[in-house]
């Protein structure tokens, strides 16, 4: 992983030069733009904590929130840091929250809200499409990207449709899990996994249920207002593109994130929102900084943001007399 990440880092090396070059224009921007970044960022993370705590099946924000900020650090530093970031999550969680909430909805409320965001972002381009209809002209690049997410939303969409229905469903897949876990090695699915994947989709059922149009307003939130802080940092450096061509840019770039194996996707992600911007019509140094000013609020300042979570974390631990999470209590004795 350390080695692929190193490989990524210098192949997307020019693009972060680039971008890095234009510091001392970021610290020109008016305060004001970014006062309105700021602003814009935490909305877009309350939205994310809203969608976790619903997710899960708790009002317990202060735990959502600090285990949220330290594990969303944790993966911005650490190649392909989205699996320790969720472990990490669960774990404070776990260990911080006074609510009755069974450690196992927290496993799934967590992968409940991650799949939810992808779906939100992924139904992102449905958004521009009143403006398509009306006669905007996309360029190659975003119609695709635009094809692609559409497609993966569509996909989603069914799964859970069909997965909401059918039982049989869910057990003809825990069934071919199975079938395939017995020919790999180290791969051991849990037996009687169709009937634990039903399990959990009646637990999903159960704690959305008429919270579901709360969850989608915060999914759709937590994208939105993030899109508002890329909307300031462009308006900052005076360009002025059509708001539709920048909202997928900011998709592009966005799904580029999901599957980038570098900390944070940094490098992936400067590399293909310095370029989307500019298809959307910014100037080469335009895009380079705007490109700078949203990651300085996505990604820079959510770096302290995660240690002042931990701290937050920490206390609140010292003060109830507990310890941190641990693993071997699921694992049992002989782990």
């Amino acid at each position: 992983m350390i080695a692929v990440t190193a490989m990524l880092l210098y192949v997307f090396a020019p693009a972060l030069i680039a971008v890095g070059a234009s510091w001392e224009r970021v610290s020109e921007i008016q305060p004001w733009w970014l006062a309105a970044m700021a602003v814009s960022q935490a909305l877009s993370i309350w939205c994310l904590w809203r969608l976790q705590a619903i997710a899960i099946g708790t009002e317990d924000h202060f735990a959502v929130a600090t285990s949220q900020l330290t594990g969303g650090a944790l993966g911005r530093v650490i190649p392909g840091g989205s699996a320790t970031a969720a472990a990490a999550q669960y774990g404070m969680f776990a260990a911080a929250t006074d609510d009755e909430v069974r450690r196992s909805a927290v496993a799934t409320g967590l992968a409940m809200a991650t799949a939810l965001q992808v779906a939100g972002l992924c139904a992102l381009p449905l958004l521009a499409l009143p403006a398509v209809l009306l006669g905007l002209k996309l360029p190659g690049t975003f119609a695709q990207t635009a094809l692609l997410g559409l497609a993966v939303f569509a996909g989603m969409a069914l799964i859970t449709a069909l997965a909401n229905r059918s039982e049989p469903i869910l057990h003809a897949a825990g069934d071919v899990i199975g079938w395939i876990g017995a020919r790999i090695p180290h791969f051991n699915p849990p037996e009687h996994l169709g009937d634990l994947l039903v399990s959990v989709r009646n637990d999903a059922r159960e704690r959305l249920g008429s919270k579901l149009p709360e969850a989608v307003a915060a999914t759709l939130g937590r994208w939105i207002f993030d899109f508002l802080v890329l909307v300031s940092a462009v308006l900052a450096v005076g360009a002025s593109p059509d708001l539709w061509l920048l909202l997928l840019a900011f998709f592009t770039a966005q799904l580029l994130a999901q599957v980038a194996i570098t900390p944070g996707g940094i490098g992936v992600v400067e590399a293909g929102l310095t370029g989307a911007l500019a298809v959307a019509g910014l100037t080469g140094p335009q895009a380079a900084i705007a490109t700078l000013a949203y990651r300085l609020f996505n990604y820079g300042l959510m770096l302290p943001a995660g240690l002042v979570g931990w701290a937050l974390h920490r206390r609140r631990l010292a003060l109830a007399g507990r310890e941190e999470f641990d693993p071997d209590e699921l694992l049992g004795p002989s782990s």
